[in-house]
């Protein structure tokens, strides 16, 4: 199991779940990442990061919210591929109403 940041974490400036981080698996480029994101390899499912969230923007695997599930995809990708994962953070912006 691995958590995984989600929209809510889109363009929000604080990163406290990146120096909580007891093994260093979360990552975000300041200036070009748009959300910080979990290293599912390198996750060793502490926790420690989501309720470090002040925007409640961290989900387990388990409680990923179906409607979040792109995230699983995005994080990832991202350690493979990372403009395809920038890119997929921007299309699971929602859309406004």
């Amino acid at each position: 199991m691995t958590y995984y940041t989600t929209s809510a974490c889109i363009d929000e400036a604080n990163q406290m779940c990146v120096d909580i981080c007891p093994v260093d698996c979360v990552h975000i480029e300041d200036g070009v990442d748009r959300i910080a994101f979990i290293d599912p390899d390198g996750c060793i499912d502490c926790g420690a990061c989501e309720p470090a969230c002040p925007i409640s923007a961290i989900y387990s695997e388990a409680a990923l919210p179906e409607s979040m599930a792109i995230f699983a995809k995005i994080h990832p990708l991202y350690f493979t591929d990372r403009e395809a994962a920038r890119a997929m953070v921007g299309e699971a912006l929602p859309v406004p109403s």
